[in-house]
């Protein structure tokens, strides 16, 4: 450089060079925008009440096993029962035993009729288990049979609400006993047909003895002869039917052969035999129950009271308002009040 000269600053450089200079520079890479992710809502879930699963888990006593799925198909509402233990209601505050059943009707649903099982709980107040035996009986069954529940595999046993669930059960004191049963459906492949039937027939035994049974007042008989080609079922009244006549007739109507006269009629005369003196023991069994009763237990059953649970309208499940009735089984009777 000679003397004299000034070094260009970077201000004076030659624009052609920094255009040259700008293009041999390598480009700097574009900052990708940051996309913001979509808020999702929050999800809300509905809280589960105090005694929400309590009609379920009351076993449907008399249900037909391959039922039992039927059953709940519909999303039933059972507020009603629920409500019946707040302050107010009828159960509030009282010691009560549970049990269900299902009742076969003719419903609408969406605009379809169609037969649904309807189920139903039926609550007993009592200060003790109202009975601790199961009837078995059906038109197919030449008898009545009383058996222990446990021998089917059922008992009464605590309902722990779902606040209490965390708590040690033999701390708590509960007031709700559900009728419960423990044969596993799995295990009903091994059972022999008329155990298995057992279960379709049974209804939950009532023992009142300051009623008068249904079976003491009823002069009816069920008949199942054992004819060729196929059995006779009938019911004989001793009272309103004279056997003469009554045999005749199923002759006439081809249910019973000419030649099975006889040994039908007195087949019918020691039927009607062991129902009357079925009836005596009764009698003579309820009476003997009075005289050796405690003033205690008798004010126990007088205060007895039967209230009888159908599912609530709701969007979800078929209207039964229509179907209701007051009537529990042969046992128990009629209920005090129908919800």
């Amino acid at each position: 450089m000679r003397k004299g000269t000034k070094r260009k600053t970077k201000q004076e450089q030659d624009p052609k060079q920094d255009a040259e200079d700008d293009t041999t520079k390598p480009q700097a890479r574009a900052k990708r925008a940051k996309t913001s992710k979509p808020q999702t809502e929050p999800e809300y879930f509905e809280d589960k009440r105090n005694l929400e699963d309590l009609w379920k888990e009351t076993f449907p006593v008399g249900t037909e096993w391959d039922q039992l799925d039927s059953v709940y198909q519909f999303k039933w509402d059972f507020s009603n029962l629920e409500n019946a233990f707040e302050e107010g209601g009828v159960l509030y505050d009282k010691k009560v035993y549970l049990f269900g059943c299902t009742e076969p009707q003719l419903v609408m649903f969406k605009g379809e009729s169609k037969v649904v099982c309807i189920p139903v709980v039926v609550a007993v107040v009592s200060p003790f288990p109202p009975s601790d035996k199961i009837g078995i009986n059906s038109v197919q069954r030449e008898s009545e049979e009383i058996i222990p529940m446990k021998q089917m595999k059922m008992d009464w046993v605590p309902y722990i609400p779902l606040v209490d669930r965390d708590s040690q059960v033999d701390r708590l004191k509960s007031q709700i006993f559900i009728l419960s049963c423990t044969q596993r459906r799995s295990a009903l492949k091994h059972l022999k047909l008329d155990r298995l039937k057992k279960y379709e027939y049974c209804l939950p035994y009532f023992y009142q003895p300051f009623k008068e049974d249904e079976m003491e007042q009823s002069t009816e008989v069920p008949i199942i002869f054992p004819a060729d080609p196929k059995p006779v079922f009938c019911e004989f009244d001793w009272e309103l039917d004279e056997l003469e006549e009554f045999t005749d007739k199923l002759i006439e109507e081809e249910e019973l052969s000419k030649d099975q006269k006889d040994a039908f009629k007195e087949f019918v005369k020691e039927k009607v035999r062991e129902a009357k003196k079925a009836n005596k023991e009764a009698r003579e069994a309820r009476k003997k129950a009075i005289e050796e009763m405690s003033e205690e237990t008798k004010a126990a059953f007088e205060s007895m009271r039967f209230y009888k649970f159908y599912p609530v309208q709701s969007p979800d499940a078929p209207d039964v308002s229509n179907v209701k009735s007051p009537f529990i089984n042969r046992y128990y009777g009629k209920a005090h009040e129908v919800l």
